[in-house]
């Protein structure tokens, strides 16, 4: 059976909350989910759903971001989970690529990612791409996608977690 995937709405709270948790095996990303929603910082936040059960669930929320002294329009991909159960079935990608098609009609310029190096470059993000952004995440694992030819072309930029992130 496909999944389908889907606008989340407040009914949904209690299921993404469970899957979240038993995705990532604890209360984090549960945290960040909320506080994101309180704060009135998310963009776009889309589920997947198995014959009425929830077994996938994507957010991106707006990220300050700036490059050269101009604002950038960007997004934070985080957290993405997939109901251990039904992982390595393509629906994480199925909901990025929803979720990006989303935030290009919202009007983002980038999506910015810290995530797993082996996997996100198949979507288009690049590390090379995140490097001129200082930001409390580095490496291989920091990742960066524009939506807008050039929106992350410069030499210096930055990025600003909320502090829904608890960084």
């Amino acid at each position: 059976m496909a999944e389908m995937i889907r606008a989340a709405n407040p009914a949904d709270a209690a299921a993404i909350a469970a899957l979240n948790h038993g995705a990532f095996g604890g209360e984090e990303e549960v945290g960040i989910v909320e506080r994101l929603r309180s704060d009135g910082l998310v963009a776009v936040e889309l589920v997947a759903e198995q014959g009425g059960v929830i077994i996938g669930h994507i957010l991106l929320s707006w990220l300050p971001t700036m490059m050269d002294g101009r604002t950038v329009k960007a997004l934070a991909l985080a957290p993405m989970a997939v109901q251990p159960g039904s992982q390595k079935q393509g629906i994480g990608g199925r909901l990025i690529v929803a979720a990006l098609h989303e935030a290009k009609a919202a009007g983002a310029e980038a999506v910015i990612v810290l995530g797993h190096p082996d996997y996100y470059p198949r979507f288009g993000f690049s590390a090379a791409l995140a490097r001129n952004l200082a930001s409390p995440f580095s490496g291989e694992a920091f990742m960066a996608l524009e939506l807008v030819p050039g929106a992350l072309a410069g030499q210096h930029g930055s990025v600003s977690y909320p502090s829904a992130f608890g960084l």
